[in-house]
C-alpha cells in the first residue's frame, strides 16, 4: 500500500512540475482561454499533457536511446522547434480576436476549399492537436523528466506492469489538474477583458513568443555552426 501511495504522490507530482513552467504552451493555454473559453484553454493543456506522456514513455523504455538522439541533434531540433513558435507568434500578432466571435453567416463570403485543405485546416484549429504539436516541438524536456524520474525513483524495475502503467496514467491526471487549474483561474478573470484588450494580449504574448523562437533560433545555430 505504501508503494501504491508512494506511485500516486510521485507521478502526480511529476505531472505537474512538467506542466507548470510558463513556457509557449502555458501561453497559449491562456491566450486561448482569455480569447475563446475555458474549455479551448483546457484542450489545449490535454494536448500538451499527451505530448508529455509521450515524452515520459519514451524516457522509461528507452532512456539511454532517446538521449543519445536528443544530445546529437539538440542544436537541430532546438531550430526546427523556434521557427514553428516563430510562424505561431507571427500568426498571433496579426490575429484579430473578434474573428473567432464572428457569426458563420460573417463569413459566408470565403471560397470554398478542398476536403484535404478543410482536412488540415480543422486540425490546425484543433485545440488538442495543436497543444500537442507545440509540446512535441520542445524534445528538450526529456532532460527535465530524466531527474524527476531519478527523484521519485520511477519507474522502478521492482514495480509490476500494473503500477507502472498506474504511474503513468497519474502523471497525465497530474498535468491535467494543473491544466484544469490554470485555465480556471483565468476563466474567472476573462469577463474583465472586452475585445481590444484581448487584441492587445495577443499582440504582448505573440511578441513574448517571437523573443523566444528568435531567441532559441539563435543558440540553435551558434551551437550548429559555432560549437
Amino acid at each position: 500500500m505504501e508503494t501504491v501511495l508512494s506511485i500516486i504522490f510521485g507521478c502526480f507530482a511529476i505531472g505537474v512540475i512538467l506542466s507548470a513552467p510558463m513556457g509557449p504552451i502555458g501561453i497559449l493555454c491562456i491566450q486561448r482561454t482569455l480569447n475563446k473559453g475555458r474549455e479551448s484553454g483546457f484542450h489545449t493543456g490535454i494536448g500538451a499533457a499527451g505530448s508529455d506522456l509521450l515524452y515520459c514513455l519514451l524516457t522509461g523504455l528507452g532512456m539511454s536511446i532517446v538521449t543519445d538522439f536528443i544530445e546529437a541533434n539538440q542544436s537541430v531540433l532546438q531550430m526546427i522547434g523556434s521557427v514553428i513558435l516563430l510562424i505561431f507568434g507571427i500568426c498571433l500578432i496579426k490575429r484579430n480576436p473578434a474573428t473567432t466571435i464572428r457569426k458563420p453567416k460573417e463569413q459566408s463570403g470565403e471560397k470554398p476549399q478542398s476536403r484535404l485543405a478543410q482536412f488540415f485546416l480543422k486540425l490546425t484549429k484543433n485545440d488538442i492537436f495543436t497543444g500537442f504539436i507545440f509540446t512535441l516541438t520542445n524534445p528538450l524536456i526529456i532532460f527535465l523528466i530524466i531527474p524527476l524520474f531519478a527523484q521519485f525513483k520511477f519507474p522502478s524495475p521492482d514495480y509490476s506492469w500494473p503500477l507502472i502503467i498506474m504511474g503513468y496514467a497519474f502523471i497525465v491526471v497530474g498535468a491535467i489538474a494543473w491544466w484544469a487549474l490554470i485555465t480556471y483561474g483565468v476563466n474567472a478573470v476573462r469577463s474583465h477583458f472586452n475585445i481590444r484588450s484581448m487584441w492587445i494580449i495577443n499582440i504582448v504574448i505573440g511578441v513574448i513568443v517571437l523573443l523566444l523562437s528568435v531567441y532559441g533560433l539563435f543558440m540553435g545555430i551558434k551551437d550548429y555552426f559555432f560549437t
